[in-house]
């Protein structure tokens, strides 16, 4: 009878899991994703470009003596504006004042023997004045025997020397001018040498820190300190052999000259501290190579700076118009994955079916990327999310704000 009941009793839960089994019906499928997208927008962009840069004096002048001595005093307050011809340092004049004055007493001198040798020259033309006239009257008397003839020869033996005299004068003159043209020269370069000792800036700007203290000896080869000429200043950014090509390429469509030697394309200059500074700027001209080592060409421009704000040395970013791209197609560069090389976009379609989708980005606008192909007007793609998205899956779309817009 026991087992009768236990028999029963599986029977009875057999038929009840039985028909549980069968009133449960098929599995319920997932709630699609919710995905946030945003729409393919196309409209009119202008193309920036960006570069570092790196801030230059439009004239940086290392100030060196051009005499040796002793530095006895420092005329300038370091880091302080400086203009043209201000003495900055000053050597020790005492000898070069005492080369000075020896170079005029050697003038002095030569000018004398100068001097002496016209008056030499004045009596030897005297003497020979005198021997031709005595020849002249002479001549006729001892071809006549009137004077014996030892006397006409006395009288052109006479004449003879006077001749060499003269000639000895001229000489000496000769000698005695270049003598002083000499010493004319000696006393310049001593007059110079002297002037020299006060070391003047040869251009207006901020002067550096003295890299040479008062009491050393100098020669022309210590650098006393450095002068930048900041107002304006130079601003350097490389860019790329491809942007060269690229913008070279564009010169035929119209577009900005971002590459003529003082473009009216104007430049932006972003400081190290996101400020953007207030004046705008203008390329003066590129470098004449691309260099080998980095494959880029250095663009050269200039900045007004008034109040000498900025510095050689500063660091910062260049921005400048490089062209137009007229119904650019935008999406926001978070929208694009790369892998492998291959960019990809997740694009959503009218039954919020994904399609995986490889496109060809171009320029980066901001926080957009411009794509050149792959995409079309009004499509959607997915913004936020992209990883959870597989080709084919059903998502729930959340439109969210272009940032074309």
């Amino acid at each position: 009878m026991k087992w009768m009941v236990v028999l029963a009793a599986a029977v009875v839960l057999a038929g009840c899991a039985g028909k549980s089994e069968a009133t449960a019906g098929p599995a319920q499928a997932p709630p699609p994703t919710d995905v946030n997208v945003t729409v393919v927008i196309q409209k009119d962009m202008p193309i920036y470009g960006d570069w570092v840069a790196t801030l230059d004096g439009y004239v940086n002048a290392n100030l060196q003596p051009q005499v040796s001595g002793y530095l006895i005093k420092q005329d300038y307050r370091e880091g302080s504006l400086v203009h043209k011809d201000d003495v900055l340092f000053e050597i020790d004049p005492r000898p070069f004042q005492a080369a000075l004055d020896q170079a005029k007493g050697q003038l002095a001198q030569a000018q004398g023997q100068v001097a002496a040798a016209e008056g030499q020259l004045g009596q030897a033309r005297a003497q020979l004045g005198l021997a031709e006239i005595n020849v002249k009257r002479d001549t006729p008397l001892a071809a006549a025997h009137a004077i014996p003839q030892s006397q006409l020869d006395n009288d052109v033996q006479a004449r003879a020397q006077a001749e060499a005299l003269v000639k000895t004068a001229e000489a000496s003159i000769q000698a005695g001018r270049a003598a002083v043209t000499a010493a004319q020269a000696a006393v310049e370069t001593a007059s110079l040498n002297l002037g020299f000792t006060k070391v003047r800036s040869l251009i207006d700007g901020i002067a550096g820190i003295a890299a040479t203290q008062v009491g050393t000896l100098v020669n022309p080869s210590t650098v006393l300190t450095v002068i930048s000429q900041v107002d304006p200043i130079k601003v350097y950014f490389p860019i790329s052999e491809q942007e060269y090509l690229a913008l070279s390429g564009k010169l035929k469509s119209g577009s900005p000259d971002l590459l003529r030697r003082n473009s009216p394309v104007p430049l932006q200059l972003t400081l190290s501290n996101g400020s953007v500074y207030p004046r705008q700027g203008r390329v003066m001209f590129a470098d004449r190579q691309v260099d080998p080592q980095t494959g880029t060409i250095r663009m050269v421009g200039a900045f007004a700076n008034p109040g000498n704000v900025l510095r050689p040395g500063q660091f910062g970013r260049i921005r400048a118009l490089i062209g137009f791209r007229k119904g650019a197609l935008l999406v926001p560069q978070r929208a694009v994955a790369e892998l492998q090389g291959r960019y990809q976009v997740a694009v959503v379609g009218p039954d919020n079916k994904v399609a995986i989708r490889t496109v060809e980005p171009g320029e980066r606008v901001g926080e957009l990327w411009i794509i050149n192909s792959g995409l079309a007007p009004g499509e959607r793609v997915v913004s936020e999310g992209t990883a959870k998205v597989r080709e084919g899956s059903v998502v729930h779309p959340v439109p969210e704000v272009s940032a074309a817009r």
